[in-house]
């Protein structure tokens, strides 16, 4: 979309300094989109959006999305909201964060979206499927839990939430509302730690020489999808009015096993062989209770028709991109964060 044609409107983005939102948006000024960006920077990073801050097109408020006024004083000439805030997994504890983040920042994007009457589109994930052994993911198939003692299936448990919620919302006020499932998306600027997911960590890991812990036999398979690829759903959907009232898969159904993650960044980074690895069962952290999934991979048929747009970028091409983004970081992360998640090395996805 050039300057000439997008809308003067703004598109709203919460969690705009995030990995995900930071790179939406780069593409929405690219386009020509005014851009109301929205973070509270506790995941976030001003660095992932330094680029970005003197443009006239950009506005950025720090704020809290829990916040009941986080939208109060914004104006009604926002045509979009694209609702990517949210906490994952809570591995280390502060599970209660977790589900207020995701449940009560949506649901505040969502009155706002009512009070303007603008689209909204909602960011899910994969682990709504949970442990659904039917392969691949298709968007309409059972959601799947463990045990609500298990701290895991809260992340999902919130994130399935918003997506009744936004369909509600649809329901009871026409609001047109767009679900998108991300499938391991991944790139520059994602978070050097758990949470910007397993390539993260085996990547710093390498560049540092320090050794890998896998969690189980490294047999569990993820699906990989880099950044730019997810970005282009993200807009492909915020832009075409079939994919309201949907649910749509972002990802790629090339499907990797974990140890062979490891293998090709190790690969890939050139450093000397043999691997730094070692094998730890599940049973030895979080009192034994914690869960994987043993497979994930999308149908991506859907979003294919609808959207249409499919994952460009290969596992490989996409993984030298992100090597070389945090081998030009200037400080090893155990050296600037003491923090749990940071110094573990251990991948539990």
């Amino acid at each position: 979309m050039s300057s000439a044609s997008a809308s003067s409107r703004s598109v709203l983005v919460t969690g705009v300094a995030g990995f995900l939102g930071s790179h939406l948006l780069d593409r929405l000024l690219a386009g020509g989109h005014r851009v109301i960006g929205i973070d509270d920077l506790s995941k976030g990073s001003l660095a992932n959006i330094a680029g970005q801050m003197g443009n006239p097109a950009f506005r950025f408020l720090e704020r809290d999305v829990t916040d009941p006024n986080v939208f109060s004083d914004l104006v009604d000439n926002v045509e979009y909201i694209v609702h990517l805030a949210s906490h994952k997994i809570p591995r280390y504890g502060n599970a209660l964060a977790t589900l207020q983040v995701n449940t009560r920042g949506c649901e505040h994007a969502l009155e706002f979206a009512r009070k303007v009457g603008c689209k909204t589109v909602i960011a899910s994930t994969s682990d709504v499927y949970g442990r659904n052994p039917k392969l691949p993911f298709g968007e309409d198939d059972d959601s799947v839990f463990g045990s609500s003692k298990v701290a895991r299936w809260g992340y999902a448990v919130s994130k399935l939430y918003t997506e009744h919620l936004g369909f509600a919302y649809q329901e009871a006020y026409g609001l047109p509302v767009s679900i998108l499932r991300f499938f391991g998306s991944y790139g520059p600027r994602n978070h050097v730690s758990w949470w910007g997911g397993p390539q993260a960590v085996f990547i710093d890991a390498i560049l540092n020489d320090r050794e890998i812990t896998i969690h189980g036999d490294g047999l569990q398979t993820r699906s990989f999808t880099y950044v730019s690829d997810t970005v282009e759903g993200i807009y492909a959907a915020m832009v075409t009015p079939a994919a309201y009232g949907e649910i749509l898969n972002i990802g790629t159904t090339h499907e990797v096993t974990i140890l062979e993650l490891a293998r090709t960044i190790h690969r890939l980074a050139g450093t000397p062989w043999p691997l730094k690895s070692t094998f730890v069962p599940y049973q030895s952290f979080t009192g034994g209770k914690y869960e994987d999934v043993r497979r994930r991979v999308p149908d991506i048929e859907r979003s294919q028709r609808i959207l249409g747009v499919t994952a460009r970028v290969g596992l490989e091409e996409g993984l030298t991109h992100t090597i070389n983004w945090q081998r030009g970081l200037s400080t090893p992360v155990a050296a600037v964060d003491k923090s749990p998640c940071l110094q573990e090395t251990a991948v539990r996805v």
